[in-house]
């Protein structure tokens, strides 16, 4: 890239302009907010500028944009110490029209008492003699973070080592805090630093570069410099480590004594010296980067806890910080997890660090930084991201992009026998004072004792009103709900800058693909332009495995690279991945089969791979290894694998509560997301439990299900070879993976049928949550209704209307989602860290009659194909096409199917959308429901419903 840094000489405001080869562009404002308090002040701003500002005067209209864009990017964030906007499009005007809408929001937002009280909190009370409530988005966000005790780990961890400055304030909202924010404290907050003195612009991609300063200018003519006062106060240093403890929600049944977690943390280096935080990134990676890397090993390997937390070191704020630590550890042991990470530092510290971890390091960051590869995420977003670490603190935005010099000098500086890594651990670690214990016991009782001091807060203030008060919070309700349920008029709307259908291809874009095989192996190929990486992936078909091997198949996937292969054990396997390759995964992956009329399964394994040309012969000899040679009688490191995939998946319930439960409920109608339910979901999530006591009572049977695993799933007749790259690549990949692929056995494959469960109609899974997670869904193909194009097109239309509006603005969820699956017919919405359940379900009832009042309006229709379409032509680096072109491939979905499917989005009329509103009426009638919460909630909800939640404790 071209880079440029301006100043606005009017405001002061800065604009980074990045001028590169890459249609993806970027736009991104960032404003320095340091938070005064803990009442999610910064939080709540993000949310509310996106409610209507002066020159698009409508209630959102980041979400009309969202509806109706091409953007491969579009939403805000709140970090620490920033807010940031960034959006992200392919299409040259929609960018244009994404720029003008975010900084009309950021600058000209229309911030009423109403949108606080919407996007932030308020009363809420539906009679005289009804229970006051508090109700808001970010208050019941937060309370969702709050009810995850790894959410609170790490939030808590982190102000533990900022008690006198901004960090140590929670910026997303304390939920005890945030009723306390004021409405005009909140209008000062935007006064006060969203004012172009405060902030930094950035631009990035192959738009015109004159034309961006064109637009910051004209959106700045009117304003004049302010001295802003954002600038963050340096934390003063400890005389000594400082130990606090701390409680975390559990059920009553499962505060056992290895409940307790333990986080030792750091405060590190001040922003400014890139040198030294590119090198303490990479100690980072050293320490804790992988299971093999040794802090992390040493850990594990104590069996003092059952999986690592922490995010070892991390640069976001003005003072970066360090931190690591043990979940799942016994009271009596606390002292000692503290004693063991820092013996084993000191060990690093004294006896040096292994030469091969450190080279393997290196190389792992190298490639990443040379690749560039940020999957679905524009890379031009984590590149603002990456600038301001230094930016925000008033330091060059552009040396952390300029990493090469860097990483150049640190590599001589090594190579001459210096202990650079070895220095860093003694001065920011060992040697250093400012670091906190932080003991994070179980409590379960403290769920009930914060909802009864919430209750209490509110029944006192209720009980403080008068009789006008109390009639004035159910009136402000209810002028609340009708100024949400007021749709924007067609005049606003129209103010909107859109694209139209003639704006769109026509096409479906085709990836280039070959085929051919490779001693006797299918083999896919795939000529893209990778900046010379040749990426590769081995896939078998799972569907030779039993039913019963499903729940084995993820501790499989990790036990392939994380137990040692042939001679190398797991340290030097990873050092030998590391030192030789762009890394290697493994992953599983399940579809329906298109045609098979709902019942066929698409199941695979897939090993993934990247490496230079040069290095093909050591990505060949380590795959040989892996497939042929991993140890998985390694019963001390699957003991340890199965303790981090139990503790791992009980931490994702409540933070995922919404992604488990839309798997669930789609396990219940379709082979191929039961598969998946099996090898990822709640059914996995008991089997892991399972595990943990075979391994301590016969790990053999472990041991003998990974075996037979391997000698089924690894067969010639059920594998494929995916290969992307130039030509040139392409036939040097050929000529190395010939041998490799010859090697894998040959043997009949044998695919088995899997019979799946009946699951019941209504199920309640509990957990120590303040909110809910609600789903509700039908296989409607087995209904008789067809999911096509136009079921595509009317679930982005909810997402985005009804539901939002419903759920979201008037409900106080976080989010709603309806996901429609052409593939397997299967229809389903979810909701996300929802205060309600019995209102949702009835939400998802009445959607059949939103889309009838709705279908007749043309220009809502054709905004809503536009966005179903930006969603259809997502924006992918060349190794994620060619891996959705190979899964397409093994489930069915050809060009024509692909185009057919094109074809019906862009033509979606009235008549479709009432017929897709006809099959949601089966669905309400027919569907069935999966529900996550609070005990009490879910038992208090089967008193309203018609069909009973059969309940089961998860936490």
């Amino acid at each position: 890239c071209n880079a440029q840094l301006f100043r606005h000489r009017k405001t002061g405001a800065q604009v980074l302009s990045l001028s590169g080869d890459d249609e993806n562009k970027v736009f991104g404002a960032s404003f320095r907010t340091p938070p005064p308090d803990s009442t999610g002040i910064a939080h709540i701003m993000e949310h509310s500028v996106l409610c209507g500002s002066r020159k698009y005067p409508v209630k959102a209209p980041f979400l009309e944009m969202l509806k109706s864009s091409l953007n491969t990017f579009l939403n805000a964030i709140t970090f620490s110490d920033k807010t940031v906007y960034p959006v992200a499009s392919t299409n040259l005007q929609d960018f244009y029209n994404l720029v003008d809408v975010y900084l009309d929001a950021v600058l000209h937002p229309r911030i009423t008492p109403e949108t606080l009280k919407q996007e932030g909190w308020h009363y809420e009370l539906d009679a005289p003699d009804a229970p006051l409530t508090y109700k808001g988005v970010v208050f019941n966000e937060m309370k969702g973070g709050y009810s995850s005790p790894d959410d609170r780990v790490m939030r808590f961890s982190w102000r533990t080592l900022f008690p006198d400055t901004i960090y140590g304030h929670e910026a997303g909202g304390d939920p005890a805090q945030i009723p306390n924010l004021t409405y005009e404290a909140f209008k000062h907050f935007h006064e006060s630093y969203y004012h172009p003195s405060n902030a930094r612009f950035f631009f990035y991609g192959d738009d015109d570069p004159e034309k961006r300063l064109e637009i910051i200018g004209t959106a700045l003519d009117e304003f004049s410099a302010i001295a802003p006062n954002s600038a963050i106060e340096l934390q003063p240093r400890f005389d000594a480590p400082r130990t606090i403890e701390y409680s975390v929600p559990v059920n009553a049944d499962a505060a056992s004594d290895k409940q307790t977690r333990v986080m030792l943390n750091w405060l590190m280096n001040e922003a400014g010296d890139p040198d030294e935080s590119l090198a303490l990134h990479l100690l980072g990676s050293i320490l804790l980067g992988n299971s093999a890397a040794p802090l992390h090993k040493a850990l594990i390997d104590s069996g003092l806890g059952e999986r690592v937390i922490g995010g070892g070191y991390s640069s976001t704020a003005q003072q970066a910080v360090f931190s690591t630590g043990l979940k799942g550890v016994a009271a009596a042991d606390v002292g000692t997890v503290e004693t063991l990470i820092l013996d084993t530092l000191k060990r690093l510290a004294e006896d040096g660090i292994d030469p091969l971890t450190i080279e393997a390091a290196i190389n792992t960051s190298e490639f990443r930084l040379r690749e560039n590869n940020t999957g679905a995420f524009p890379r031009g977003i984590s590149i603002l991201f990456r600038a301001l670490l230094q930016w925000n603190y008033d330091h060059s935005p552009i040396a952390p992009l300029a990493w090469e010099e860097r990483l150049n000098a640190l590599k001589t500086r090594l190579s001459r026998g210096e202990r650079v890594f070895e220095q860093l651990i003694r001065r920011y670690l060992l040697d250093n004072p400012h670091r906190t214990t932080a003991i994070f016991k179980p409590d379960p009782d403290l769920s009930e004792k914060e909802a009864s001091e919430e209750r209490a807060r509110l029944d006192k203030i209720r009980a403080a009103m008068s009789l006008e008060e109390v009639q004035s919070v159910i009136e402000d309700a209810r002028r609340l709900k009708t100024l949400q349920e007021t749709p924007d008029s067609p005049e606003a709307l129209a103010k909107l800058p859109r694209l139209t259908l003639a704006d769109l291809p026509g096409n479906h874009t085709i990836i280039p693909m070959a085929s051919g095989t490779l001693s006797g192996v299918r083999v896919l190929f795939h000529d893209l332009p990778t900046s010379g990486i040749i990426y590769t992936d081995i896939g078998f078909d799972l569907r030779q495995l039993p039913a019963d091997l499903l729940p084995f198949v993820s501790i499989f996937r990790r036990a392939l690279l994380e137990t040692g292969a042939d001679d190398l054990d797991m340290v030097a396997l990873a050092q030998k991945i590391g030192q030789t390759t762009g890394g290697i995964s493994v992953q599983n992956w399940t579809s329906a089969i298109v045609g098979e009329s709902g019942n066929g399964p698409a199941a695979w394994l897939f090993i993934r791979s990247k490496v230079m040309p040069e290095r093909l012969a050591d990505l060949n000899e380590l795959l040989r290894k892996i497939l042929f040679s991993a140890r998985l009688d390694n019963g001390e490191r699957l003991a340890q694998i199965i303790d981090e995939e139990r503790a791992r998946m009980e931490a994702s319930l409540i933070p995922g509560g919404h992604l488990y439960i839309g798997q669930r409920l789609a396990a219940g109608f379709h082979d191929a997301d039961w598969a998946s339910e099996q090898m990822g979901g709640y059914s996995y999530l008991l089997a892991l439990r399972d595990m943990t006591g075979l391994m301590a009572s016969d790990r053999s049977q472990i041991i003998s299900k990974l075996e037979q695993i391997r000698e089924r799933l690894f067969r010639q007749e059920a594998a494929i070879i995916n290969i992307t790259s130039d030509s040139k690549g392409i036939d040097a990949a050929k000529d190395a993976l010939q041998g490799l692929a010859g090697a894998i056995p040959t043997g009949e494959a044998s695919y088995l049928t899997w019979n799946r469960p009946d699951y019941p109609v209504a199920q309640g899974f509990t957990l120590p949550a303040k909110v809910n997670y609600v789903a509700k869904g039908a296989d409607l193909a087995r209904l008789g209704r067809s999911v096509n194009g136009a079921a595509v097109v009317a679930s982005h239309w909810l997402r985005g209307g009804w539901l939002w509006d419903k759920i979201r603005v008037q409900g106080g969820a976080y989010t709603a989602n309806c996901v429609a699956d052409p593939k397997s017919g299967i229809v389903y919405f979810t909701s996300y860290r929802d205060p309600n359940l019995i209102d949702t379900l009835k939400v998802y009832d009445d959607t059949a009659g939103f889309l009838r009042s709705i279908a007749d309006n043309d220009l809502e229709r054709e905004r809503a194909i536009i966005g179903t379409i930006g969603k259809f032509d997502r924006y992918e680096l060349p190794d994620a096409k060619s891996m959705r072109s190979l899964q397409h491939y093994l489930n069915g979905v050809s060009d024509s199917w692909l185009q057919t499917m094109r074809n019906e989005i862009l033509n979606v009329t009235a008549s479709d959308i009432r017929n897709f509103a006809d099959a949601l009426d089966d669905l309400a009638k027919n569907g069935r429901i999966v529900v996550m919460g609070a005990e009490d909630k879910l038992t208090k909800a089967n008193e309203d419903l018609s069909e009973p939640l059969v309940l089961t404790r998860l936490l």
